[in-house]
């Protein structure tokens, strides 16, 4: 499910990229650089483009895809983790370190010869 919802992400992201570079700006038109814009109720270009409406619809699946996203891995950081769970069996007692001797180890002249 992550790994759909990324390749779907990057498509979307790509799509929105392409969508928003293919446009023409807002102030595009000649009219608009002397504060002559029209007071329509949708602007001068109309009710809209294509491809603005493109752009809108790519930009809402890109923020849900983000939003899933960022869901999905907070479930996939919980199921996995560093420290490992342990069961709930008591542990085992160390084993009793044996106390050192007073005896020296036995030396061997041999090994020492070669």
């Amino acid at each position: 499910m992550y790994t759909i919802t990324v390749i779907l992400h990057l498509i979307v992201c790509f799509l929105m990229i392409a969508a928003i570079l293919l446009q023409a700006g807002k102030g595009a038109e000649i009219g608009a650089a002397f504060g002559g814009s029209s007071q329509t109720v949708f602007g001068s270009r109309g009710p809209g483009t294509f491809l603005s409406k493109v752009t809108v619809g790519a930009a809402v699946i890109f923020m849900l895809t983000s939003l899933s996203l960022a869901i999905l891995s907070k479930r996939e950081n919980s199921l996995s983790s560093v420290i490992p769970i342990t069961s709930s069996e008591p542990a085992s007692a160390p084993a009793a370190a044996t106390p050192p001797t007073s005896e020296p180890a036995p030396h061997n002249s041999e090994e020492h010869s070669k």
